[in-house]
């Protein structure tokens, strides 16, 4: 995180005369609030804030979607670098606003908390429900045009920085219906205006999945980038499961899937077993992915154990006294919870998180009669699902006292410590840090080039186990992993409080080689299947080691790529120059690694994110699973992108 310093000698109305009075205050108009703290809208103005940009515009279609009156969406990524997206919905009403004097199309792109979703008749159920969508876009847009079919007649609008050029035009009679809207991002607010298909991809297929029969289709008109996908799921959320579990062995032929309205609620869920033994469920609220879960997911988690438990003690297959717990029930576990209701009160504005409670005795209602139902309906399968939770159960008590063994106090009090921990000074989580290094070599030069304030070693002994071919006792039962519970202190699973964490910042320090690269795959997949909030909330890092230095004389300059040499290179006329290739991180000094890697004013660091959770399972299911021919086909598709390898 970059810290910035208040310079009060460069503050006027403090230097000047100390004054502050009324013609201090500023009052922002419009969108003008939106163009001077954008960050507080749409989150961030790099990449993942510009793919909330048109996330926000497709939104406004989806809700059409919702209410019953868009079937189709084109979203296209134009050869200037604008972006459209165009719906067959009602289209933005053309009406005009007497209280504004306005059009309303021109007064919902102008204005923010102008919308038909506060408790109009127009959307019942909405996932925009801030009001401050594509007004949002319109004032981070250099430029926006908006064209709406309606009644029979076109109808457009142009804008510039979220300020109108003229009032709405009525154009020619049309047979068709719905809104176009085209914006180009401003360079002004943004640290790129470059769109990522794949990352726009993966949305749209996931809203298409949520969304049974909706149309849409994605196309990229860049030069060198042209490509194009079509989305449509007639199955729903059944094929998004059966997507999510495609390269995995499952458990019944079939998901488990049920739709139940509860009161105004309704409620879609659908799971399937599989022969891993980590569970992926991803809980939607109106279309939203609510990341951090909430009541919705809280239902199903608490009726899925419930259950399960009722079935297995009834029909005698564990004793009364038994009791399955909720992660013996969820092992292997596929599953995706999608409730639409009327009034969705999200925590913040991020909208992670769903709040009502009513919402979870629904889902409950819901999974006792659908869940409850198929069980009592197919003896076969219930009795198999039932022996899986029961070998689940047994593999986690074997692991209780390893688990136990991992417990930070204990172990950390101990003078023998697993992993050769060598720990910071400082002791304010907040500023300290830890780097997870490959050896005893590139430990022995991490620990003697850190500043030992506030940032701590551990390095690992060769590779850790592979979490994703693993039941949790034999995870616990890793020298390595139970070094690297222990040090952080916070925890795994259900068990894991980012309060007892030890360190802000968690870095995966490895050799820039293809054992490297395993190494921080294998640390990547434990992270994320053990410890998913670190990456969820920012912590996971992984370091930018130089692969060369260069020397001429007493000059020596460092570089993180071939790319990078290569261009720098140009600038010498090479006479006198070594060239050094580093194969690892014990080939540098401790000084060399300092400066180049460790030092927080000139290092490199990647944070890992979870923009994408469904797509990070898949790709570490595919690199980490059972099926080798897997990591053969990922291999082929991206071969060109490794370059020349090292090995």
């Amino acid at each position: 995180m970059e810290e910035k310093e208040i310079n009060l000698e460069q503050d006027e109305s403090l230097t000047k005369s100390g004054k502050y009075d009324e013609s201090d205050i500023m009052i922002l108009k419009g969108l003008e609030p939106v163009r001077k703290r954008p960050s507080m809208y749409i989150g961030s103005t790099d990449e993942r804030g510009l793919m909330h940009c048109v996330v926000e515009v497709v939104d406004n279609s989806i809700d059409e979607a919702l209410a019953g009156y868009c079937t189709e969406i084109l979203i296209s990524i134009n050869s200037d670098g604008s972006c459209t997206v165009s719906d067959n919905g009602r289209g933005i009403p053309t009406g005009i606003i007497k209280e504004e004097g306005k059009s309303a199309v021109e007064v919902v792109l102008t204005k923010l908390h102008a919308g038909g979703k506060f408790g109009s008749e127009g959307y019942k159920i909405s996932g925009g429900l801030h009001g401050v969508g594509v007004s949002c876009v319109n004032a981070l847009s250099e430029w926006m045009k908006v064209d709406v079919y309606q009644n029979g007649f076109h109808y457009f609008i142009e804008f510039k920085r979220g300020d109108s050029v003229s009032p709405l035009q009525k154009l020619e009679k049309v047979d068709k219906r719905g809104t176009t809207v085209t914006f180009y991002p401003d360079k002004e607010i943004f640290e790129t205006i470059e769109f990522d298909y794949d990352a726009l991809k993966n949305r749209f297929r996931e809203i298409a999945f949520l969304n049974k029969g909706l149309v849409i289709n994605f196309e990229d008109k860049r030069e060198e980038h042209e490509r194009k996908d079509r989305f449509e799921f007639k199955g729903g959320i059944i094929e998004f499961v059966d997507y999510l579990n495609r390269n995995k062995e499952t458990l019944f032929p079939n998901p488990i899937y049920f739709n139940k309205k509860v009161n105004t609620s309704d409620i879609e869920v659908c799971f399937q077993y599989n022969n891993s033994y980590t569970e992926m469920i991803h809980a939607y609220a109106n279309n939203i992915n609510t990341a951090e879960g909430g009541t919705h997911l809280v239902g199903f988690k608490n009726a899925l154990t419930k259950v399960v438990n009722d079935y297995a003690q009834k029909n005698k297959i564990v004793k009364e006294s038994e009791k399955l717990s909720g992660d013996d029930c969820r092992e292997g576990i596929t599953a995706i919870i999608s409730v639409k209701l009327l009034n969705p009160q999200f925590e913040g504005q991020t909208k992670t998180k769903l709040g009502n409670s009513e919402i979870r005795v629904a889902v409950e209602r819901a999974m006792q009669d659908g869940f409850g139902g198929y069980l009592e309906e197919h003896p076969k399968e219930s009795k198999e699902l039932i022996l899986k939770c029961i070998t689940a159960q047994r593999a986690r008590e074997a692991a209780r006292n390893a688990r136990d063994l991992t417990r930070r106090k204990s172990v950390l009090e101990n003078t023998t410590l697993p992993g050769k921990l060598a720990d910071c000074s400082e002791r304010d989580p907040e500023h300290c840090e830890i780097y997870i290094v490959e050896g005893d070599s590139a430990g022995g030069t991490a620990k003697q080039g850190r500043d030992r304030r506030f940032q701590a070693i551990l390095p690992l002994r060769g590779k850790i186990l592979n979490v994703e071919k693993a039941r949790i006792n034999k995870v616990l039962e890793n020298t390595e992993i139970k070094s690297m519970i222990t040090a952080f202190g916070a925890g795994i699973h259900e068990e894991f409080n980012e309060e007892k964490l030890r360190y802000n910042k968690i870095i995966c320090m490895t050799d820039a080689d293809v054992d490297g690269s395993h190494i921080r795959i294998l640390l990547l997949t434990f992270f994320f299947r053990y410890m998913r909030p670190l990456i969820e909330k920012g912590h996971v890092y992984i370091a930018q080691p130089p692969l060369y230095k260069l020397t001429r004389g007493k000059e020596e300059q460092y570089f993180y790529s071939d790319k990078d040499l290569e261009q720098n290179l140009e600038q010498f006329d090479k006479k006198g120059i070594v060239i050094q290739r580093y194969k690892g991180l014990g080939e540098m000094t401790a000084h060399q690694l300092w400066d180049t890697t460790m030092n927080p004013e000139r290092r490199i660091l990647l944070q890992v994110d979870m923009e994408d959770a469904v797509e990070a399972d898949q790709i570490f299911n595919q690199l980490m699973g059972e099926e080798p021919e897997l990591r053969r086909q990922f291999i082929e598709e991206n071969a060109k992108l490794a370059g020349e390898l090292d090995v």
